[in-house]
Parts: structure tokens; sequence; C-alpha cells
């Protein structure tokens, strides 16, 4: 049996897997029952840090940049729906954890309940946060348009969080500038370019259109689903359909949000999870 890979410090509160087929990023804290918080495309770890703020005193927070985003490795290949399991698979391994919550927003939510139905012994439960089987194709192809717009080069950090504001203009300003701090990183001739690869985005969307409907169905545990009443990714057909798989699962639909909860209402987002740890 294959030994669980290293973890090592890089920084920044951050720490590495080392020696894993793939190394992931992650910033743990908090002392409880474990929590991974899985981000969704784009983003990184940092989208999740009110949430974290709200429950590192009731949880140990793990919270993840997914292969392909962030300090994590970013393969050629690899991004389907298995891919991204593995790799939580490989942070529990890391540190020893033998079971968590899973908690993912959009990408992440996906892998969230995969994970609960591909390793029912590790994951107790997931909380999935604007995201169903039922996404329409449509949805996809306008979400990969706009995914390849944001990879260019920005002038200043000022260019990025004034581009940011444009395209999230719901979310607080304290996520504006998470996304900008740690989304970019400086090249040698004066520029800023997202940390997150472009081809892995476009792979990883590309996998978005295998619904993985039927482990929807199979987790079994119990799953928390949280939908912005204006989001724009998950349409109340999308929601509905499936509120009709699992109509024993716990639904909320959050007012005046869009797509982006936890980084609109973390602390609504940061009790649900809550809720699902003791229930």
């Amino acid at each position: 049996m294959a030994s669980a890979p290293a973890v090592e410090s890089i920084g920044d509160g951050l720490h590495r897997t080392r020696n894993a087929p793939v190394d992931i990023a992650f910033r743990v804290r908090g002392a409880g029952p474990a929590v991974v918080l899985l981000h969704g495309t784009t983003a990184n770890h940092a989208v999740w840090e009110p949430v974290g703020d709200a429950l590192e005193g009731r949880a140990t927070v793990i919270a993840l940049d997914q292969r392909g985003h962030g300090r994590s490795d970013k393969p050629a290949e690899g991004y389907s729906g298995d891919d991204f399991v593995t790799d939580v698979i490989t942070v529990l391994d890391a540190l020893g954890v033998q079971q968590a919550m899973v908690a993912g927003h959009s990408l992440g939510g996906r892998n969230a309940w995969l994970a609960a139905a591909q390793h029912p012994d590790r994951v107790m439960g997931a909380v999935v946060v604007d995201y169903t089987p039922y996404v329409e194709m449509p949805v996809l192809d306008q979400l990969e348009e706009r995914v390849a717009l944001g990879f260019r080069p920005f002038a200043s950090t000022d260019d990025i969080e004034a581009y940011l504001r444009d395209r999230y203009p719901a979310i607080l300003p304290g996520a504006i500038e998470r996304r900008a701090r740690w989304g970019y990183r400086l090249l040698d001739d004066g520029h800023w370019v997202p940390r997150a690869s472009a081809p892995a985005m476009a792979k990883l969307i590309d996998g978005f259109r295998t619904p993985y409907d039927r482990e929807f169905r199979e987790v079994a545990a119990p799953m928390t689903h949280l939908r912005g009443s204006e989001s724009a990714l998950v349409s109340p057909a999308a929601w509905q359909s499936a509120i009709a798989d699992r109509p024993a699962d716990h639904w909320v639909e959050v007012a005046g949000a869009d797509h982006y909860i936890p980084e609109e209402q973390p602390e609504l987002v940061a009790d649900e999870i809550a809720r699902a740890l003791i229930t």
C-alpha cells in the first residue's frame, strides 16, 4: 500500500502535499470535525476566507486550491470529476483525516457530491452551493466564453480589481481584494496574469458536460443544497430537477444572491455547513 503524501509549508499560511501524483495547496485551521471547502472555476481557497472565519471555532477547516488553480499543480490532462475527487482524498490522507464534510461552490459543489458518492467511508456529507447535474448546455457555453475572457494580462492590481468588480458585481468588497491578491501572479515584464491555467479551465468546463446525475442520486449521506435566487448558472428548472431527484435533502434558496453565494452571504453559508455537521 502506498504511503500517504507528505505535507510542507509554502508560506502565506498555506501548505501543500508533496510526492502525490498531483500536489495540492491548501489552508488548514481551526479544530473539531473536518470540513473541506472547494471553490469554483478560476477561483482559489481564499474565496472561502469569511466562511472559514465563521467555522474555525467549530471545525477543522481545510480550504483547497483545486488542481489547475492557485498554487496547486496544473497537469496537462486530468480534469474530470473523478480527478478532482482524487485530490480531496489525497489531502485527507496527507493530513491523516479519516472523515470530513465536503462543501463546494459551483465546480466545487459538483466535486463535493462526487466525493460523497465515491467515498462514503471518508465523506460524511456534502454541501452543494449553486450547482446541480441539470445545468443546461447553453449555460455552460456561456460560462466557457466568460472564463476565456479573463485570461489576459493586467497592467496593475487596480486594473485587476476593476475587472473583478465588473465581472462579480454582487460580491463583497473584501472578496474583490481576496480574488485580486490570491488569484494573480506578477510576470517579469510587470504584467499580472491569472494563477489559474487557461487550458485547465477549458478542460474542466468540458468536464461539466458529463452531468454525474447518477452519482448525485446515489449519494447515501445527507446533502444540503443552496441556490441564489438570482443565479444565472442554476436555472429554476435545473433546481427543481435536482429536488425531484433528492426530495429528502435540505434545500435552501438564498434570496437576493446570485451564483457567488459564499462571497455574498458567507455567514449564511457557514451556518448551513455547521447545521450539516450536526444533523
